[in-house]
């Protein structure tokens, strides 16, 4: 078994380019996912920011919306990062019609809560789990977490709101770090990766 990571990116809608560059630098094989065969091939997923209604509707259209929700289930490391926070809530405070989630994150979360496209701003952030300086986060109509069970693990919060969470094999940030060429978030998913890897070959 080569050591290096197969991560798929959902290419569905959103900034799939930047998280493929991301994942290559953190020494992962980074390929766009838009199909459940393609999904079946890969070792972790990043869910990219854009649309969280669209990617939603979307991933029910082209079939992948139960194969994600299995492989999860099973074990899947997956990161998200901004929409693909919302779409790894268990629960959205204000979804929009037909709006459905992967789950998996034992959280409340609230779409758009810093404001909207023209209030983006970038901020430092602390991540745990991230060594060295703080993180530059890129908050673009960025959601926050409002609540979370005790199974979900608080990694960063910006201005008292909760910015980055951990549950198990998933992660999930408000910020977008795949902005910034600081590729140490997108370095602590790929070590999530090897380390299911690792215990699932064992």
């Amino acid at each position: 078994m080569s050591d290096t990571p197969v991560i798929g990116v959902l290419a569905l809608q959103g900034d799939v380019r930047e998280h493929l560059v991301a994942l290559a630098a953190a020494d992962a094989v980074a390929r766009p996912v838009r199909r459940p065969e393609e999904l079946a091939e890969v070792d972790g997923l990043v869910l990219p920011g854009g649309e969280s209604t669209t990617i939603s509707k979307l991933a029910v259209l082209f079939g992948l919306m139960e194969p994600l929700r299995a492989r999860m289930r099973d074990g899947l490391p997956v990161y998200g990062t901004c929409a693909g926070m919302i779409m790894l809530a268990d629960k959205i405070l204000d979804p929009r019609s037909g709006q459905e989630t992967i789950g998996g994150i034992d959280m409340i979360v609230r779409r758009n809560a810093f404001g909207r496209q023209n209030e983006s701003f970038e901020a430092a952030v602390d991540v745990e789990g991230v060594e060295g300086a703080p993180v530059e986060g890129v908050f673009i109509r960025a959601p926050w977490v409002e609540s979370v069970g005790a199974a979900a693990e608080v990694l960063a919060e910006h201005d008292g709101h909760i910015v980055a969470v951990r549950q198990g094999n998933a992660l999930a940030t408000s910020f977008h770090p795949e902005l910034t060429g600081d590729h140490r978030v997108h370095g602590l998913f790929v070590e999530m990766v090897r380390a299911n890897r690792t215990a699932e070959s064992l």
